[in-house]
């Protein structure tokens, strides 16, 4: 057989799930998704022109082509992991570079104050971040600011963006009412009475953020729907590249901007932003983790267990009411 047609993706996924007995097992030990190993395995097997294992439920079992696979592939992988061993050993060990392409409002709030964790954990990696995608043949692991796709690359999502409006508290205290006409979405604030967003909107700047390619009003007419004022003029204002921005110009206490809490846990946990109203509107855009299965090597498996597990599905505070655009 001509070696360049070794699927060798697929005989690695097969050999985890023999020597493991699970397709879960091994997807867990390869550090991918258990489609993605069954998948390679359906493939082999197409490749082979034979089943290599036996699916029952609860069960997965070598068929006779797999027990014969079987050891000389692990043997295979087993040679080419003492060589490599002895030849690192000979030379000592690389400093191995992981490389992260981070859109620039989840770098500055979320991932740059925890990376010191990730850097105690793992000293021995070189870390290079940017607010880029990495270009082909550079590698790395990068979080997208996107909608859902299909695409080839290892797709985990972190979790979809639901928009709230923040400002300073005090614009709160400057744009709050009597306390008589709060619309039927709205929440909790740091005032005493409740604020109301047209209000709000009368007194301060309308701040938008760029959201693909939609109108930048777009969401906040969806907000001011949701609250029962469509009527509301919401249209005008600033519009910013990053929520990032939006936020401080809000902190000044002169805008009302409409983002992700998710990303500005600190600032409304220290008091310095204020969300208002409970209302949370799905943008339909989400926050994925993407890594090519080329590019997926020790250091990147180790940096994506590790961003899922921080970062993976924020919790929804309770009694937090939720909207379509």
């Amino acid at each position: 057989m001509d070696r360049q047609w070794l699927p060798l993706n697929a005989l690695r996924a097969f050999e985890a799930a023999g020597r493991l007995g699970s397709f879960t097992a091994a997807a867990a030990s390869l550090t991918v998704a258990q489609s993605a190993v069954s998948r390679h395995v359906i493939a082999l097997e197409r490749f082979l022109g034979v089943p290599l294992f036996e699916r029952r439920p609860g069960q997965l079992a070598l068929t006779e082509a797999g027990r014969h696979l079987l050891p000389a592939v692990t043997r295979g992988f087993d040679r080419i992991d003492g060589a490599l061993g002895e030849i690192i050993a000979e030379r000592g060990t690389p400093r191995r570079m992981l490389r992260l392409a981070l859109p620039p409002s989840f770098a500055l709030q979320l991932a740059v104050p925890i990376l010191r964790d990730f850097r105690a954990e793992h000293p021995e990696l070189a870390i290079e971040i940017g607010t880029r995608v990495a270009g082909e043949g550079e590698g790395g692991i990068a979080v997208a600011y996107s909608e859902p796709k299909v695409s080839d690359a290892i797709n985990d999502l972190l979790w979809m963006e639901r928009l709230a409006v923040v400002c300073a508290p005090a614009a709160i205290v400057a744009g709050a009412s009597s306390g008589a006409g709060a619309s039927s979405v709205e929440g909790a604030s740091s005032a005493d009475a409740a604020p109301d967003l047209a209000a709000l909107v009368a007194r301060h700047d309308i701040l938008h953020v760029r959201l693909g390619g939609r109108p930048h009003g777009h969401m906040w007419r969806a907000m001011a729907r949701a609250a029962g004022r469509p009527d509301l003029a919401v249209d005008g204002g600033l519009v910013f590249d990053t929520a990032q921005l939006a936020v401080q110009y809000a902190l000044a206490g002169d805008g009302l901007a409409l983002v992700d809490p998710a990303l500005f846990r600190d600032d409304l946990a220290a008091g310095r932003l204020v969300a208002p109203f409970e209302t949370r509107l799905a943008s339909g855009y989400g926050y994925y983790l993407v890594t090519a299965p080329e590019d997926l090597d020790e250091a990147v498996a180790l940096f994506r267990s590790w961003l899922i597990r921080r970062f993976a599905g924020p919790a929804r505070s309770e009694g937090e009411a939720e909207a379509a655009p």
